[in-house]
């Protein structure tokens, strides 16, 4: 959901920073976050991928995301797209994704992931469909099954929520659906 950057700014005087990541769960096993009252972390996500979760909900998908680092950025991103699943603090991976499918009562073939970094292989290597964005290190797109136009944090959630819905011949509808949904209201 991001292209990997992070920002640090100085907090205003007498800002108050929250240095947990609201109340996502998460595990502290590896992971790691900016713990300072005197540091905002921040970081860009793209309207885009917004949409294409959105897209994903109307195509009965579920969306969620794993890792390693802990922000309240990212929680309160999720927040804002109702993600289904979200955890931040794992190292393990592979572990957390395990225990998202036996609670969706599905098995790893049924489960798409995307990845850039070493850190996703693991998982990469267990899902049904593995995704890499470009800008992912060499041999995560090496060991991806597709990779997306976009780069992370530039659109490639949506290309792969986009890539998956037109295989299973639900992306019009729920284009559609989308339209509709935010179309004016008719008044007769």
């Amino acid at each position: 959901m991001t292209d990997g950057s992070i920002w640090l700014f100085p907090a205003p005087a007498g800002a108050q920073q929250n240095t947990v990541a609201g109340d996502q769960p998460r595990r502290d096993i590896g992971g790691y976050e900016i713990a300072s009252p005197t540091v905002i972390e921040s970081k860009g996500f793209n309207a885009h991928d917004g949409a294409g979760i959105s897209l994903a909900r109307l195509g009965g998908l579920k969306v969620g995301l794993i890792t390693k680092r802990i922000s309240e950025t990212v929680a309160l991103r999720a927040r804002d797209l109702r993600l289904d699943h979200v955890y931040q603090g794992i190292a393990d991976k592979l572990t957390t994704f395990r225990e998202i499918l036996e609670r969706e009562k599905l098995n790893e073939s049924e489960a798409a992931f995307v990845g850039d970094d070493v850190i996703d292989l693991p998982v990469m290597r267990h899902c049904g469909l593995a995704i890499a964005v470009p800008n992912a290190r060499k041999v995560v797109k090496a060991e991806a099954h597709f990779v997306t136009e976009n780069s992370g944090g530039h659109g490639a959630v949506r290309d792969a929520i986009e890539f998956i819905l037109s295989a299973q011949g639900k992306l019009e509808k729920a284009v559609e659906e989308y339209i509709r949904a935010r179309g004016p209201l008719k008044t007769e």
